[in-house]
């Protein structure tokens, strides 16, 4: 990475582009110029011809100005920076303090490229290459320029520092639902680099994104907060709501409300109690009331009264778990 210092005494971390992907898109511009250079040359030989040789030649030169010279420019300075090839490879052109080629860069690196690149079968753009450490040619030295790679993978970011205990929570009722994403954006960018910055320069800049913050929420900032504290703690009750939104219950399962977990009961205890089955659960159990048979033989029995159902006799019966049964 290569740290490059705006007007603005930011640091950038750019990633200059070496050799090989100059190289490929360099050769992918060449052949696009070089196509568009035969089709030109076709299409003038076959309309001049009833012209002398002299006029001719002068067409020849001026198509190949136009085409292999005059594209590049062309294009390098309505792109910013991004030609064909370099768009294809991911580079892109930009100046030494990081920001986009005019059309003065755009020319110097053209007609230098002429001769280092065309005129010499790119041996001196490479060996200019791979000497300097940022990997420029002769005509980035003159131009001011410098090729870098715009693919770079981005680390992701966590969460901004946090702000002072004395506002954590403070901003809870803020309406923040009209704040654009771009204002978000600049503020945890500022947030990750305000100690890179100038110490006049970062209060400049956290006083202008608290004053956009303050029109986009309607409420104005607490008085003696600074600026970045207060950023930092809108910030965070931000993250705070995206958290708690994120979040949503656990979904049910299919059929059955979606309900706490119920608490584990507690374990039954070693002597189990007499079955609470209604006035008698405290007396001892007894002996089962069946009334006598009506004759030999017959297996009828009186129904017991409310109060008298018979404790468990059977081993299939499960014991009591101090529940009334439904009726």
């Amino acid at each position: 990475m290569s740290e490059l210092v705006t007007g603005e005494a930011v640091a950038l971390e750019l990633q200059p582009a070496r050799l090989p992907s100059r190289a490929l898109a360099t050769l992918l511009d060449l052949t696009v110029a070089v196509v568009v250079y035969v089709g030109v040359s076709v299409a003038l030989v076959l309309g001049t011809a009833s012209l002398d040789d002299a006029a001719q030649i002068a067409l020849s030169i001026a198509a190949f100005l136009l085409v292999l010279v005059g594209g590049p420019i062309a294009v390098e300075t309505l792109s910013h920076g991004r030609s064909l090839g370099k768009a294809a490879c991911g580079l892109r052109v930009v100046r030494d303090d990081g920001g986009p080629i005019r059309f003065r860069h755009a020319l110097v690196r053209g007609a230098i490229g002429v001769v280092e690149i065309l005129l010499t079968g790119g041996v001196v753009a490479c060996t200019a290459s791979l000497v300097s450490a940022r990997g420029r040619r002769v005509g980035d030295v003159f131009a001011g320029t410098l090729v870098v790679r715009e693919r770079v993978p981005v680390a992701r970011t966590g969460f901004v520092a946090p702000p002072p205990p004395w506002l954590a929570g403070r901003f809870s009722g803020l309406d923040l639902s009209a704040v654009p994403e771009g204002l978000w954006l600049a503020i945890r960018q500022y947030l990750g680099r305000m100690h890179q910055l100038d110490p006049q320069v970062g209060w400049t800049m956290a006083q202008r994104l608290a004053g956009d913050l303050v029109a986009h929420t309607g409420a104005p900032a607490p008085e003696g907060v600074p600026p970045a504290a207060y950023l930092a703690a809108v910030v965070q009750e931000r993250q705070a709501r995206e958290v708690r939104r994120a979040s949503p219950a656990v979904p049910a399962l299919p059929g059955t409300p979606y309900a706490p977990a119920p608490p584990v009961p507690p374990a039954a205890p070693a002597a189990p109690a007499a079955p609470a089955y209604g006035p008698t659960a405290s007396a001892p159990a007894a002996a089962p009331a069946f009334a006598p048979p009506a004759a030999e033989g017959s297996m009828a029995a009186a129904p017991p009264s409310p109060g008298d159902e018979p404790p468990e006799q059977s081993a299939g019966r499960r014991p009591g778990t101090g529940f009334v049964p439904p009726a």
